[in-house]
């Protein structure tokens, strides 16, 4: 016991041990990361859940409720600083000329190293390097890939689907939220900006909610309540006014019927009284002569008027010349 004990003037201190366990444990951390990225990539398998409409949910559902559930928390840590280390090196770092630099330089090596052994050793160094077959891409790794392109695609055509037309109220709300936010924050942050945010929010919120999982639901609970009760306040009030306005239209009809029918009596009583009219004969009225004095006409003349002879007339009536004596 003597080497366990401390004493009183010795330099020891916790900092300054040995930790001959340290190099042992960095290798179960990454064994056991390993196996829970193992277990993550196998959770990708056809889900029994279906939509409303009766279709079935991509693998890809059962991968990423597996991946930010934090069933496996270090294959999830792992994907989360890989998405932010991505958006960062995008952002911060020249990706596409390291890509193009990279590119020139094999290629200029390799055309120096094959122009020089040409001409100094007289033979293809490049043909050296050269494999005896070139590589191709197989068909069933072109067909698996495609496969999982489609899964992929499927599986946010069916969730956009599925939130716009409200199969979950909660995930419709949550994603308008998001949608409303970003509207405004995209005027402040740029793009690398908020996908970093974006990336965050999704995999710390679900962190969060499983942390809290009891008093979230409670508060969700009775949130619940609040609306439901107000939903029922306001399909009572509606009721009412609706009845109220049944009532008035109602009334209003019974008044106007009212005074149709007796527009329509009045009019049928004028109409009998006319046709009465027409139909009994007309009362002979006696013919009231009028007064004729004899001052209204002029006196008439006792004798006839002689027309005066006009020039003809005298002409033919002159006797005629006497003859000259001799």
């Amino acid at each position: 016991m003597a080497d366990a004990t401390v004493t009183a003037g010795s330099k020891y201190s916790p900092l300054s041990a040995p930790k001959p366990g340290a190099v042992g444990n960095v290798k179960a951390q990454a064994s056991r990361t390993q196996n829970e990225l193992l277990e993550l990539k196998n959770s990708k398998v056809p889900s029994t859940k279906t939509t409303v409409t009766g279709q079935p949910l991509t693998p890809y559902h059962s991968l990423l409720y597996s991946l930010l559930s934090w069933e496996q928390p270090r294959a999830t840590a792992v994907s989360y600083a890989s998405v932010v280390a991505f958006i960062l090196a995008a952002r911060f770092l020249p990706l596409l000329r390291w890509v193009f630099k990279l590119l020139y330089l094999a290629l200029g090596f390799t055309a120096a190293a094959e122009i020089a052994g040409r001409v100094v050793l007289s033979q293809s160094i490049a043909s050296s390097f050269r494999p005896r077959r070139y590589y191709t891409v197989p068909k069933e790794t072109v067909e698996a890939v495609l496969e999982d392109v489609e899964q992929l695609l499927d599986f946010f055509l069916l969730e956009f689907q599925r939130i716009l037309f409200a199969e979950n109220v909660i995930h419709t709300v949550a994603a308008f939220s998001a949608a409303f936010i970003a509207y405004f924050l995209v005027k402040f942050l740029p793009l690398w900006g908020l996908s970093l945010l974006s990336a965050t929010i999704i995999y710390i919120g679900p962190l969060i909610y499983i942390s809290n999982r009891e008093l979230i639901d409670a508060q969700i609970e009775s949130a619940q309540e609040a609306l439901h009760e107000q939903a029922n306040q306001l399909k009572e009030l509606a009721g009412q006014r609706t009845s109220h306005a049944k009532g008035l239209v109602k009334q209003r009809l019974g008044d106007y019927s009212t005074k149709a029918q007796e527009y329509i009596n009045h009019r049928r009583s004028l109409s009998s009284t006319q046709m009465t009219k027409v139909a009994s004969p007309a009362v002979a009225q006696p013919k009231v002569e009028p007064a004729i004095k004899t001052e209204d006409f002029p006196v008439a003349p006792k004798t006839e008027p002689v027309a005066a002879p006009s020039a003809e007339t005298e002409s033919t009536q002159k006797p005629a010349a006497e003859p000259i004596a001799a």
